[in-house]
């Protein structure tokens, strides 16, 4: 399915609750221990296109990859962005020997198609698709996330620092926030800050 299909599909959905449809499409919300499935809303999305489940470096689907994001009602009224977006898992590695254009980070990015979902203040409130967004970077913003990516390789490869120097505070646009539970955990993911994400969706 190509990009612009799987977004016209989306938007068909904007103004529904993903919990009145994650049954339709045999997506558990929450496990029989109590756990809640965390990537179940974007499941829902991707059952509901026809497409597998798929975690894999590259773009979910070949030409473009699905994301999903939450915003929430603040107490004064307005509309705000609730978290950060993981984008995709930072290999050292590869990070270091991969110029931009040619980087994971890059690939997830400027094929992006985003469902944005209004939240409430916990899992079991409505979740309803508020609008489906198209990402792609150009012109200044495609040079911002450049920078902050070579600000990441630059750290990485830098024997004084290193890669367990990257920190959630580095980046205009994209941070290397470390990924996976707990305060020891050594895994290290970009992450798409606030600042970045409200360049594309309307609130």
């Amino acid at each position: 399915m190509e990009r612009k299909e799987a977004t016209r599909q989306l938007e068909r959905l904007v103004g529904y609750d993903l919990h009145e449809l994650a049954p339709t499409y045999g997506v558990t919300v929450v496990s029989s221990n109590g756990m809640v499935n965390k990537g179940w809303a974007g499941h829902v999305c991707e059952r509901y296109l026809g497409l597998p489940i798929n975690s894999a470096q590259s773009p979910n689907f070949g030409s473009w990859e699905l994301k999903s994001i939450s915003i929430q009602r603040k107490k004064n009224g307005e509309l705000g962005i609730k978290e950060t977006m993981a984008i995709t898992m930072i290999d050292p590695y590869n990070v270091v020997n991969t110029p931009f254009e040619e980087s994971h980070l890059l690939s997830k990015l400027e094929k992006a198609v985003i469902v944005v979902k209004l939240v409430g203040r916990s899992f079991d409130y409505p979740q309803i698709v508020h609008s489906i967004v198209t990402l792609d970077l150009n012109g200044e913003l495609y040079f911002a996330v450049r920078d902050d990516y070579e600000m990441i390789r630059d750290c990485i490869r830098d024997p004084a620092r290193g890669f367990h120097f990257l920190s959630g505070k580095m980046g205009r646009y994209i941070q290397p926030r470390t990924k996976g539970t707990g305060h020891g955990s050594t895994s290290r993911a970009f992450y798409a800050r606030k600042q970045f994400l409200e360049q594309f969706i309307d609130l």
